[in-house]
């Protein structure tokens, strides 16, 4: 297990069937309902986010897991290349909002990326979430084609970004 401290905030790389993993997705699928009235159906292969496929994190503070981020590779095409990653599961618990984590997940999702291999992340979001959306631009992420599950739903919204080549 890969474990990185963030201000607080204490990164570690678990399976996507980790219980702490498992009760976070099932948050932000409750999340998803509230938001756009259905959980997020995009199929999804658990072997994707296993090295070097992919990487599930969780984040903890306390002790208490409070964050979920992950990447799995893609062959989206975005700034030119295909060697891509997707972001899946980005969410933040609402009592641990506003302290930063959100960014610092991202960060750490594209310096494992980058380091993996990937030259550019792409991520589907939507209108209903319009923080993540800040997030994302306020990260320099910009809008590029649609593509996935949603990519011709009218919430939908798709994002990427050149990742700097790690050492």
């Amino acid at each position: 297990m890969t474990e990185t401290r963030s201000a607080g905030l204490v990164l570690r790389r678990v399976p996507i069937t980790h219980p702490d993993a498992q009760r976070l997705i099932d948050e932000v699928q409750a999340e998803y309902v509230l938001r756009y009235g259905g959980p997020d159906e995009t199929p999804l292969d658990v072997g994707h986010f296993e090295p070097p496929d992919g990487s599930f994190f969780v984040g903890y503070l306390g002790g208490r897991p409070v964050a979920t981020g992950a990447w799995r590779r893609s062959t989206v095409e975005a700034f030119g290349t295909t060697e891509t990653a997707e972001i899946k599961r980005m969410y933040v618990v609402p009592k641990a909002r506003g302290a930063g984590h959100a960014r610092r997940v991202l960060a750490h999702l594209e310096e494992t990326a980058a380091a993996a291999g990937a030259r550019a992340l792409v991520l589907e979001t939507g209108l209903a979430q319009p923080e993540a959306i800040a997030l994302y631009e306020s990260s320099g992420y910009t809008r590029i084609a649609g593509f996935g599950y949603y990519r011709n739903g009218p919430l939908n919204r798709c994002f990427g970004k050149l990742l700097v080549a790690a050492d």
